[in-house]
């Protein structure tokens, strides 16, 4: 990352955007190059702004800030995002999570998490907001129950994600671009691996552990 970060702000509300540009820019080490009040929007200036770090609402018409991650993570769009969200739940943050965010915030803490978030990402750490912090030790106390998923490689990871998705194997062979003789192959080995047999009980394994693949 160069000395000067280059972020880009997407909220649907004008007036956040602007209360929150105006703040970032009075730091000489930051500057806002782009607001977007949707995701539609915001894939575009991800594209052409290609900021340092994108400051997220998870919340906004149209597309999600989950589906802008999304995306940008299918298209290998390469940033950091910090998300802000007014939700509690614990499926919004393990998603988000498992799409590579850096930073989770709790939207009524915002203006100050938002600055400890660019700091931690300029560091190459995280930060998520104290109010998250029991998601993330809920997560690595699953992570620790189910040490068999440490035998996966990336690959059969990334075919398990998209069985927890109940996508079928002509759907993982369409999406990865391999053949569906391929998919059934990694499918065995899988389960082999996991001591599974069938299809079903795969399934609710990946169900299961959807969260920590």
């Amino acid at each position: 990352m160069s000395d000067t970060l280059k972020i880009l702000i997407v909220d649907d509300h004008a007036v956040f955007r602007k209360g929150l540009r105006d703040i970032l820019n009075a730091n000489d080490n930051l500057k806002v190059v782009g607001e977007a009040p949707d995701g539609f929007e915001a894939l575009k200036l991800i594209k052409n702004l290609k900021p340092d770090i994108v400051i997220l609402d998870i919340s906004m018409p149209g597309m999600s800030g989950i589906e802008v991650l999304k995306k940008a993570r299918k298209a290998k769009l390469e940033t950091h995002f910090v998300i802000l969200t007014a939700y509690n739940e614990k499926e919004y943050f393990n998603e988000a999570v498992d799409l590579g965010v850096k930073g989770y915030i709790q939207k009524d803490d915002a203006v100050d998490d938002i600055m400890l978030a660019i700091k931690a990402i300029s560091a190459d750490k995280y930060y998520f907001s104290p109010h998250f912090a029991r998601y993330l030790i809920e997560r690595r106390n699953i992570r620790k129950e189910e040490p068999s998923l440490s035998k996966l490689s990336d690959k059969e990871r990334q075919i398990m994600k998209l069985v927890a998705e109940n996508k079928t194997s002509q759907e993982v062979a369409k999406e990865l671009g391999i053949s569906f003789r391929t998919v059934q192959n990694h499918r065995a080995n899988i389960g082999n691996k996991l001591d599974i047999k069938g299809s079903n009980k795969l399934l609710e394994f990946a169900l299961k552990n959807k969260n920590i693949l």
